[in-house]
């Protein structure tokens, strides 16, 4: 049986403080690759998250920077290519509902944050990245969007609807400027993941119950759910899949 390994691959992995990011990173560690975490804020939590990876096995370390600002995501980058030796994986995990606003309440501080956030960050960060992805003859981009980039999300959530169908647009421009160079493109759209800081803060459990309810397999998933699938797309084994949205919600939606 053909066995995944990413050993001599460095990984990026953005907004990796815990979550889907987190066990993603942890997951890619744990299948050999250099792996950078990245978070903007609490230097210390990113520290003891990277330690978890360490003592687990792998070999990871922590940037603090904001994937937003162009000088902190060349620190990121930089970090990378110094400490790993190249870039040949990028997950552009970084990103979050902010809070829920319908649209009838419109508030441009909030649109244009949850845009940056979402959005801005994946495109300033794969920028970045293209130039030494591409110099490999091997590379995975994978985005994060979400199942609200193909239904329109839940209540108030509009704008990260929105933010997170520019991802999956997104996705499908890039692969035409970096194909050739054996890089492949995707996007993995979440369902319903509990666990997360997302549907924590953002959604009663009551909803959570309801909507286990409506899952054909009866359970919510789990960021280990979105990490195994990210760790195929990154692996050799994913290597013919290329500006797909990967849709990752148990039979919730089925496009």
């Amino acid at each position: 049986m053909k066995q995944i390994s990413l050993k001599g691959k460095t990984a990026i992995v953005t907004g990796s403080i815990q979550g889907i990011g987190f066990l993603t990173a942890k997951t890619l560690a744990e299948a050999g690759a250099n792996v950078v975490i990245n978070n903007h804020r609490d230097p210390e939590t990113l520290e003891e998250r990277a330690e978890e990876i360490r003592k687990a096995g792998g070999r990871c370390k922590a940037v603090v920077a904001d994937c937003t600002n162009k000088e902190e995501i060349k620190k990121l980058v930089d970090t990378a290519l110094e400490w790993g030796g190249s870039i040949d994986i990028l997950v552009n995990n970084a990103g979050g509902l902010i809070k829920r606003v319908p649209v009838a309440e419109f508030n441009e501080e909030h649109f244009q944050t949850v845009f940056d956030v979402n959005l801005k960050s994946a495109f300033m960060v794969t920028s970045a990245v293209i130039p030494h992805i591409t110099k490999n003859g091997w590379g995975r981009i994978i985005n994060l969007s979400s199942q609200a980039a193909h239904d329109g999300g839940g209540p108030g959530a509009a704008a990260y609807a929105a933010a997170k169908g520019g991802i999956w647009t997104f996705t499908k421009g890039v692969i035409k400027e970096v194909s050739s160079s054996g890089v492949t493109v995707n996007a993995v759209s979440p369902g319903f993941i509990a666990g997360t800081d997302f549907h924590n803060t953002f959604t009663s459990m009551e909803v959570h119950e309801k909507v286990k309810g409506m899952i054909p397999l009866k359970r919510l998933g789990a960021p280990e759910d979105i990490a195994n699938v990210i760790l195929f797309l990154a692996s050799d084994l994913g290597g013919y899949v290329n500006g797909q949205s990967i849709q990752v919600n148990g039979g919730l939606y089925m496009p």
